[in-house]
C-alpha cells in the first residue's frame, strides 16, 4: 500500500557521505539490486514527492478510494493527466538511467526494481525492470480488465476534448499537470473501449496495495542479491522501505544514494548525498565502465 506519509528525519540518522567507494566496492562484487525512486528522474524534469521543492509541498496525489468512489475524481484526475502526459511523454532517461543501464550491460546487477511509473529505465537500456507501482503507459478497465496502450487513450480523450489547452502551473511525478476545477469541470472523459467501464491508469495509486505476487517476486529478488543499492527514494512508503528492511534483516548490505536523509538510513552501510547523474557517472568512472551519452542513447532506440 501506498498512503502518504508525514515522514522527517530526526537527528538519530547517520549523516550522508560523498565517499562513493563504498558503492562502487559493491557493484564490482556483482549481484547488486537496484531499488529505484523519484529522485532519480528529477533530472530528466520529472518532480520528485519530498525532496527540494517536491511536489507533496503543494499537490496531493490521488488516492484509489477518491478515484473509484468520485466521477468528479476522475475527472479532475483524467484532465490533469491527459494534459501532464504530453510533457511526460516527452522526458528522456538522464545520466542515472543511462549508468544503471550501464552496470546492467556489464553484469553487474542482479536486478532493477523501480517506484517510478515513466519507463525511463527502460527507455535508458535496462531490462527485466520490476516496475513495483506500475507504468502510465498502460490503461486498466477497473470493469472487465482489459489492457490497452495509454497513447490510444491520449488519443481518444483529444478527440473527445477538442480545444482542452489549458496552462498547467506545474507537473507532478505521476504526471498529473496542477490546474484549477474551473479549468477541468468541462472535461469528457471516455470510458473503456470493451464495456463502457471506468478506466484507470495502470498504477498503484496512493492507498491501493502492490499486487501480491509483484510484492513476493521483489522479495525473491532481495534474497538472490548480493546487496542493494537505493536510488533516489525518500523510502517513506512501506512499499519500499519493506525491502531494504528485508536486506538488512538478513545480513545484505544496503547502500543509498540519495540527497536527503531517508527513511532507511539506520539500517544502510551508507548514503551518499549527492546528486544521482553526478555519482552515478562517477562510480562508473571508478570501475572503468563507459556510460552513453545522451546521443548514443536515443540512437540506440
Amino acid at each position: 500500500m501506498r498512503p502518504t506519509l508525514n515522514w522527517t528525519p530526526t537527528g538519530d540518522l547517520p549523516p550522508g557521505t560523498t565517499d562513493l567507494e563504498p558503492v562502487a566496492g559493491a557493484l564490482g562484487t556483482g549481484g547488486v539490486l537496484v531499488l529505484s525512486g523519484a529522485g532519480i528522474s528529477t533530472e530528466s524534469g520529472i518532480p520528485d514527492y519530498r525532496g527540494e521543492g517536491g511536489s507533496l509541498s503543494r499537490h496531493t496525489p490521488m488516492t484509489y478510494q477518491d478515484f473509484t468512489a468520485d466521477a468528479q475524481a476522475r475527472r479532475r484526475y483524467w484532465a490533469r493527466s491527459h494534459l501532464g502526459w504530453r510533457t511526460f511523454g516527452r522526458a528522456r532517461p538522464n545520466a542515472g538511467h543511462r549508468a544503471v543501464a550501464a552496470f546492467g550491460r556489464h553484469g553487474l546487477l542482479s536486478g532493477v526494481i523501480t517506484q517510478n511509473v515513466d519507463g525511463l529505465h527502460q527507455a535508458a537500456g535496462s531490462e527485466g525492470v520490476v516496475e513495483l507501482h506500475g507504468s502510465l503507459e498502460r490503461v486498466a478497465c477497473l470493469s472487465c480488465g482489459a489492457f490497452s496502450p495509454r497513447r490510444e487513450l491520449a488519443r481518444r480523450l483529444q478527440e473527445a476534448n477538442a480545444g482542452f489547452e489549458p496552462v498547467a502551473s506545474a507537473l507532478n511525478p505521476d504526471g498529473d499537470a496542477d490546474l484549477t476545477d474551473e479549468q477541468v469541470q468541462d472535461f469528457r472523459v471516455v470510458p473503456c473501449a470493451v464495456c463502457g467501464g471506468i478506466l484507470k491508469p495502470d498504477v498503484v495509486f496512493f492507498g491501493e496495495a502492490v499486487p501480491p505476487p509483484r510484492v513476493e517476486h521483489c522479495r525473491r529478488l532481495v534474497r538472490e542479491a548480493s546487496s542493494l543499492l537505493v536510488l533516489g527514494s525518500s523510502l517513506t512508503v512501506m512499499s519500499g522501505l519493506r525491502f531494504v528492511r528485508q536486506a538488512a534483516q538478513t545480513g545484505k548490505p544496503v547502500l543509498i544514494v540519495n540527497r536527503d536523509p531517508t527513511r532507511g538510513d539506520q539500517h544502510a552501510v551508507t548514503r551518499v548525498a549527492l546528486p544521482l547523474g553526478t555519482a552515478l557517472t562517477a562510480v562508473a568512472g571508478l570501475l572503468g565502465i563507459p556510460i552513453d551519452d545522451e546521443a548514443t542513447a536515443r540512437a540506440k532506440e
